[in-house]
């Protein structure tokens, strides 16, 4: 019987601003890249670059539904005719029959009404950046000046839901409001979108004699180095997760959407995980700069991790090829003992390569720095992503588990407020 590859299909984060950006946040791994290269007179991708890559891009790809992402740095920082001449080069080189869609990453501080006008017209997916309420937001989503960008951000807001954009929300999960889940939530539940994503800060500081090397991703360094102050403890982060799973459960499924128990829910159902975090290998999402430089990943903007250029090689060959392909193996390949035996493998897979900075209690290297978190949460979490598994096995909706656990509504008025302050929750979340 002949094997049969799937098609091909990849993802490539495309950095057409390098890492410009109006914003300084204080975690952003991303800011340093601008040592990678010369200080150019402007760090917006040429139109030679940007053809070039929608070009092959779409000729690479062996499905129909091709998506393209836009990330930075903050992309806004281009202006509009940069993203109508993406739209004009899309539309001259797709295929018949194939369906182009973007994906755009902001801050959210620049959008204004010629914005939310355009990625209405346009379909743009748009991916806001905000952490919670301004209390926790401003401690770490600063300008070059410390002023928080909060209010900002929500002027951002008001003008995709004027203009009717769709957009999901990135939480960037850190020291600070990982300490403070449904505060956090419900706070982001508000802001009129149903897609939630929580990203966990994890970023080693460099040694004492300077910055990391760039030459090498941290976890690749020798030397011991600490997380830095912003980065979320793994105890903090399995019961962010928690807690708000627990709230979700009782009142928001198939309400509101959190990226991290669709993914889990899905590998229940045999699906494939659809966040390569998750994922037993990668190597299939790169990331691609101003340039036209190809790297492993986004978090592989390392020399030793450049694939190539998109102006003087294939595409497909750097995505394809057998350097990028051990990089993808290498993710399982390269678990440690202590991860091959532990129960939650097939839920993890030992998180994200460039998290794995601890040692197992054998003293083997290659232990995720959040794996005590993740296995605090999938403890919990399984009987009842069991149980929603088994619902839609049979035909129900997962979202009777609800009904079940004796949920499924708002809490009352005068509730005491799930985000824990105390307050009712007419006099707090619910105003």
């Amino acid at each position: 019987m002949v094997e049969h590859s799937p098609p091909l299909s990849f993802h490539v984060m495309n950095k057409p601003i390098g890492p410009s950006c109006n914003l300084a946040c204080r975690y952003c791994f991303y800011l340093e890249k601008s040592a990678l290269y010369q200080a150019p007179e402007s760090w917006r991708m040429p139109d030679e670059v940007l053809e070039r890559y929608i070009r092959e891009y779409i000729a690479a790809q062996e499905v129909s539904d091709i998506n393209f992402a836009w990330q930075g740095g903050e992309p806004t920082l281009l202006g509009l005719p940069f993203f109508a001449r993406v739209v004009e080069l899309q539309e001259r080189y797709k295929p018949p029959g194939a369906r182009i869609s973007n994906a755009f990453q902001t801050n959210g501080t620049l959008l204004d009404d010629d914005w939310g006008r355009f990625l209405a017209a346009h379909h743009f997916l748009v991916g806001l950046s905000i952490d919670g309420p301004q209390d926790l937001t401003d401690r770490h989503r600063v300008d070059g000046r410390g002023q928080g960008a909060f209010a900002r951000i929500m002027r951002g807001v008001d003008v995709l839901r004027r203009h009717r954009v769709e957009f999901n929300i990135l939480c960037c999960v850190n020291r600070d409001n990982a300490r403070k889940p449904l505060k956090v939530y419900e706070f982001l539940k508000r802001l009129g979108t149903r897609f939630l994503q929580f990203i966990p800060i994890v970023e080693r500081v460099g040694d004492a004699d300077g910055p990391l090397d760039l030459a090498l991703p941290p976890q690749a360094c020798q030397q011991p180095l600490p997380v830095t102050p912003w980065s979320v403890r793994p105890q903090d982060y399995g019961d962010f997760l928690i807690a708000i799973f627990d709230h979700w459960l009782r009142h928001d499924v198939g309400r509101v959407f959190v990226q991290m128990f669709d993914v889990q829910l899905g590998l229940r159902m045999g699906q494939p995980s659809a966040l390569c975090v998750y994922a037993e290998r990668c190597g299939r999402g790169l990331a691609m700069e101003h340039n036209g430089d190809v790297y492993a990943c986004d978090h592989y903007v390392y020399p030793g991790y450049r694939r190539g250029n998109i102006m003087t090689d294939s595409l497909r060959d750097m995505v394809c090829g057998p350097v990028q392909e051990d990089f993808g193996l290498a993710k399982g390949r390269d678990l440690p003992g202590q991860c091959r035996a532990c129960p939650y493998l097939r839920q993890c897979w030992g998180e994200c390569p460039k998290n794995r900075i601890l040692t197992t209690a054998d003293g083997e290297p290659g232990l995720a720095y959040l794996c005590a978190g993740l296995q605090r949460f999938f403890a919990h979490a399984n009987p009842a992503l069991d149980r929603m598994a088994a619902l839609l096995r049979a035909g129900q909706p997962a979202a009777r588990i609800m009904a079940e656990l004796g949920g499924g509504g708002r809490p009352r008025p005068n509730d005491a407020c799930p985000c824990g302050s105390g307050r009712k929750f007419k006099r707090c979340c619910g105003a």
